[in-house]
């Protein structure tokens, strides 16, 4: 599947355009990390997520049931963040990515963590990992047409 998805709504005009929703800067205190004073005490975690949709169809309708409530999704995200513990961000963002694309509608998602609290021996204002992911054939996003109405799976 494109990442654009056709719709009956479209007027026979083309898949329906992409467009974001971005929360940046959800908190999160977590234990991940490789060192063991990390896992000990912990540390924030900053977390920024887009994902990208037809919008259109939740705009004309004016129905919230039609895109993402960017609301429930920050929890999920949280939640995602301060479950167990892993050693990288890496991970972390993809367990993230999961979160995001598992909201039928979705096509696309950008990720980044932010762990302005590494162990790094030099000065520095912040280390991040961004990720982009798309759904796979198997996942809930890619069996659903972008106008049907949704929620997380």
């Amino acid at each position: 599947m494109s990442a654009a998805a056709t719709s009956p709504h479209d007027g026979g005009l083309g898949p329906l355009p992409l467009d974001r929703i971005r929360v940046t800067g959800l908190k999160a205190f977590a234990h991940h990390g490789v060192f063991e004073h990390e896992r000990e005490n912990g540390q924030l975690f900053v977390i920024d997520v887009e994902v990208r949709l037809p919008l259109g169809p939740a705009a004309g309708g004016d129905d919230l049931a039609s895109t993402v409530h960017y609301g429930e999704l920050s929890e999920q995200v949280v939640a995602a963040v301060e479950r167990d513990p892993v050693d990288l961000i890496e991970t972390v963002a993809e367990r993230i990515a999961a979160v995001a694309l598992s909201w039928p509608a979705v096509r696309e998602t950008t990720v980044t963590v932010h762990k302005p609290s590494a162990p790094i021996t030099v000065p520095f204002d912040d280390v991040s990992v961004t990720i982009t992911r798309r759904p796979t054939p198997a996942s809930p996003a890619a069996a659903q047409p972008a106008s049907a109405p949704e929620g997380p799976a």
